[in-house]
């Protein structure tokens, strides 16, 4: 490609997005309601405070669901291409397993797996 053609496809792309954007903010249907504003939208009136901050292990649990599920989207490609690939293959994808492996021993070691 040359940069006239990358240049375009950028252009193009940012005025699609913006167009987009823009459009939805017309069309879109807009509700001025007091509840709208509530933190939940079930209807029922909140009892006590309703910003409260949440524990940290639940935020651990999620990064740790996503390093993981990161780590089946990279070993689908590499199974497919492993015979190919060959030895080399195979070496990366142990490394890579052992890093990972790392990381979930420590967050078992510091119990970030364990619902209290």
């Amino acid at each position: 490609m040359t940069n006239q053609a990358l240049i375009l496809f950028f252009l193009v792309g940012l005025i699609f997005v913006g167009v987009v954007i823009l459009f939805s903010g017309l069309v879109a249907p807009r509700s001025t309601s007091p509840q709208k504003f509530d933190p939940y939208e079930c209807g029922i009136p909140t009892k006590g405070t309703t910003w409260l901050q949440f524990n940290v292990g639940y935020y651990l649990f999620a990064i740790l669901f996503l390093i993981f599920d990161a780590e089946i989207v990279f070993l689908f490609p590499w199974a497919v291409v492993m015979k190919e690939v060959g030895m080399v293959a195979f070496i990366e994808i142990v490394v890579f397993i052992l890093i990972l492996g790392l990381g979930l021993a420590y967050a078992w070691k510091k119990h970030a797996l364990t619902w209290e």
